[in-house]
């Protein structure tokens, strides 16, 4: 089977080149589809602001799939633009944590990897055995004093 035949398996490649994956991207941040509106300041002015998502760019760019979006990602030629992307729609989430209502962008940031975790150290050590025991153990007391033995 020749290089040429190879590349004509499966289905064609809605971006034919970096490029022009790029401009439709930039597109997308620079005129925003998804917008919502937010209340800010003692008299809750309302702004507009943009709401970009991975769900939204997928569409956007003509995927059928959110899996067809991240699959670009595995081929070389088009990774660092779907990456950096991502982090764009991840600045955002992150930025929309400032406005006050934050439960959508805490699980989004979820979906996109952050974790939300507490770590504890514990330091000592751990003795097996009564409390006796490890008392006399510590102090070296014969066992037998103070038994009846």
């Amino acid at each position: 089977m020749s290089k040429e035949s190879k590349n004509k398996v499966g289905r064609k490649l809605v971006f034919s080149t970096p490029e022009e994956l790029q401009a439709k991207v930039d597109e997308y941040f620079d005129k925003p589809v998804d917008t919502r509106t937010v209340y800010v300041g003692a008299d809750k002015t309302p702004i507009k602001v943009s709401v970009p998502t991975i769900t939204g760019l997928a569409l956007f760019l003509g995927f059928d799939s959110r899996q067809s979006f991240y699959d670009y990602e595995k081929r070389e030629e088009f990774s660092y633009t779907i990456k950096v992307a991502r982090l764009r729609i991840e600045r955002e989430y992150e930025q929309l944590l400032q406005w006050g209502n934050v439960t959508g962008a805490i699980f989004s940031l979820k979906n996109l990897g952050w974790k939300d975790e507490h770590t504890t150290e514990h330091k000592g050590e751990v003795t097996v055995g009564s409390p006796l025991e490890n008392i006399r153990a510590k102090l070296k007391i014969d066992s037998n004093v103070g038994t009846d033995e």
